[in-house]
């Protein structure tokens, strides 16, 4: 099912230890995620989910599940960020992801993805999430499906909604030097309805310019902040060199799960 190829377009490109754990990113995602963010957006020409009217057995269910069962994974979730992801080989498919994030380790995040943070959202993806002395520690033939968050925090692309910025800062100043691997298993660009298709591998944009102004615009006013005055605020933060082997697509090296 997966077949890596090696397509070449012309690469683009550029780029401190990790998150520390719950001390700064503590408390982040489920506090901040309750209504903060502007009105739900429109993408494409997509369809909305589906409204049913909730059967007896559902309701039942939903009584049920808060008393008896406990959610012990979702309870860890204690970060959360929004940025811009692509297709990788596709770049002009770009969509807006919302991070949901518990830590592994000080050095490891796992993330699940949405399409937005209201209560109906579509579950779109994961992302991984690694310091750089992880990521050193990759073999070259797994360091491809990698992208570096070097950009996407010095120029703003990279948030973390409804908290103040000075601690949001903070919690930049652990994020840029990390690295993700994330997958898409709902395009729900095209396809608003039903997760169809086979998982997609996505990466993050390295240069100006690279990200649609209207997917910019969307992303500003869901987050209610300007990218532009969070690039100026970010000039201190210190980014290191992005790593051998990550953002392979600058190098023409494209790697796709075709169907």
């Amino acid at each position: 099912m997966s077949a890596d190829h090696d397509s070449t377009q012309k690469s683009i490109h550029t780029n401190p230890p990790l998150l520390k754990r719950r001390t700064v990113l503590s408390g982040l995602a489920l506090t901040v995620a309750a209504g903060t963010l502007g009105p739900a957006r429109k993408l494409f020409g997509q369809t909305p989910p589906p409204q049913e009217q909730a059967s007896n057995e559902t309701k039942v269910m939903g009584m049920g599940s808060p008393v008896l069962q406990g959610k012990h994974p979702i309870d860890q979730i204690d970060a959360y960020v929004c940025g811009l992801h692509f297709y990788n080989g596709e770049m002009g498919r770009q969509v807006i992801a919302h991070h949901f994030c518990s830590h592994r380790s000080e050095e490891f995040l796992q993330c699940v993805i949405y399409d937005t943070d209201k209560t109906d959202a579509r579950l779109i993806g994961i992302e991984y999430i690694i310091s750089a002395r992880l990521f050193e520690g990759l073999p070259d033939e797994e360091r491809r499906y990698w992208h570096s968050h070097q950009f996407e925090v010095k120029s703003g692309q990279l948030t973390a909604p409804g908290i103040p910025e000075p601690v949001e800062h903070e919690i930049m100043k652990k994020l840029v030097n990390t690295y993700g691997k994330t997958w898409h298993t709902w395009q729900y660009d095209r396809h608003g309805d039903l997760p169809l298709g086979v998982p997609q591998l996505m990466m993050g944009f390295t240069q100006p310019g690279q990200a649609k102004k209207s997917l910019v615009e969307e992303v500003e006013k869901e987050i209610n902040y300007s990218l532009e005055d969070r690039m100026r605020d970010r000039q201190d933060i210190e980014a290191p060199a992005v790593l051998a082997g990550a953002n392979a697509w600058e190098q023409g090296k494209i790697y796709q799960i075709q169907s």
